[in-house]
């Protein structure tokens, strides 16, 4: 007798809320009645959210590491007997399918057992979808795992598990159900990947404009530049000081404050002494709440997210810091990598200029500071594209229909 499907969305990632993304995704479907168990490799090391909403997700959160050492050789001794046919041609798969490289396929085999043992765990709940919130070693395990038990298998792409981290990619994207895509570049990277286009689904990673009141105002003096992230490379924080340096061999007066935390603090500290600019520009090393971002975008004029290609091949998607910006009402620079342009249209909604270029940054910084229609221009257009685009309450409906058509919910019932 078969058993009756469960109502759930099994949805797995690799560090649960501790990306602003996850948590704001589940919360939305939540709202529109998407039953979702969310299942981690690990706990998050730091929570961007202060809030109640969050704090219950986080706890309801199931981790998957660390591994309770008996009952996860138990479950590889026991998968075989569980699953049968589809333990072999999985392990077949890990085995001997194609993979990017030797550490690919390293990665892929131990997770592979590590998916027989959740899937052991799991199997009683009998999902009808796991869906992955990024690809690379979480994605593995939802992938595997959703072999062993015979149902469909999703996920979401971004960056670092599509260029630095992939693993097994085309065997994913053969497999997957359907693929969500959060720009036209990502689509057009997983066609290029062999997806077709029927199941690639864009979706755009938005925010909660609830969260973000417009309310442009004209630039104060000195003028006040933006930045917010994780301290990497990926984020072109070394050109945006090296422009900064510029524009102080102008007798340009401005202050650019870069609020985030990450491995590049000590090397971009070290940078802005270099230039001696430290008493023009102020490295934060702390990552702000997700609570407090508003008001703290609200005190600048021009916000620089100079997004670059890594040397380890690892990128921004579209910054979320670059929609928060917008949504506030400040003018935004950055650069023409990823899906950025599907959030930026130069002089349209922004301006774009060449990853890792510091005079043109420089050159768009002081464009924007020359000319006031511009930038209100930009401001006003820049809110516009996320209202359009980047709604979160509406961005998610494809995903949140998606998601219904393959669970007995129904959108709209409530969280």
């Amino acid at each position: 007798m078969t058993a009756e499907k469960g109502n759930s969305i099994c949805y797995i990632t690799t560090n649960g809320i501790g990306n602003a993304w996850v948590a704001a995704e589940l919360k939305v479907l939540g709202e529109k009645g998407i039953n979702i168990d969310l299942y981690s490799m690990r706990r998050p090391h730091q929570s961007f959210f202060g809030s109640d909403w969050a704090n219950k997700i986080s706890q309801q959160t199931e981790c998957l590491y660390p591994l309770p050492i008996l009952s996860f050789f138990f479950s590889i001794l026991a998968a075989p007997f569980l699953f049968r046919a589809r333990f072999f041609s999985g392990l077949w798969n890990a085995l001997w399918s194609p993979r990017e490289n030797f550490r690919a396929r390293v990665a892929g085999l131990a997770h592979f057992f590590v998916a027989c043992h959740w899937a052991r765990q799991i199997r009683p709940k009998n999902y009808q979808l796991i869906h992955s919130q990024w690809v690379q070693s979480g994605g593995t395990i939802g992938f595997y795992a959703s072999w062993l038990l015979d149902i469909p298998f999703s996920f979401t792409g971004h960056a670092v598990d599509l260029f630095r981290d992939r693993c097994a990619l085309k065997d994913k994207v053969k497999h997957a159900d359907f693929i969500i895509a959060i720009s036209q570049f990502h689509k057009d990277f997983y066609i290029a990947e062999g997806a077709s286009a029927e199941k690639i689904h864009i979706v755009y990673c938005g925010i909660d404009l609830d969260e973000y009141v417009y309310s442009y105002s004209e630039s104060k003096e000195p003028v006040r530049i933006l930045s917010f992230g994780r301290l990497v490379e990926k984020k072109g924080y070394s050109t945006l000081i090296k422009a900064c340096g510029l524009l102080r061999s102008l007798d340009v007066d401005f202050h650019c404050e870069i609020a985030g935390s990450g491995p590049e603090y000590g090397a971009l500290k070290k940078l802005t002494a270099s230039l001696n600019l430290d008493n023009w520009v102020t490295i934060t090393g702390n990552a702000l709440n997700q609570e407090e971002i508003e008001e703290w975008m609200k005190t600048g004029d021009i916000f620089a997210q100079p997004c670059c290609w890594s040397a380890d091949n690892d990128v921004d998607g579209i910054p979320r810091s670059l929609m928060e910006a917008m949504a506030v009402g400040i003018p935004s620079i950055s650069t023409a990598v990823a899906g950025i342009p599907d959030l930026i249209e130069h002089k349209k909604t922004g301006l774009l200029i060449a990853e890792q270029d510091a005079d043109a940054l420089a050159k768009a910084i002081k464009l924007l500071m020359d000319d006031a229609s511009l930038r209100r221009d930009l401001s006003e257009a820049g809110r516009q594209i996320i209202e359009q685009k980047f709604n979160l309450e509406t961005c998610l409906d494809p995903l949140a229909e998606i998601f219904s058509n393959r669970s007995n919910t129904t959108i709209g019932n409530g969280a």
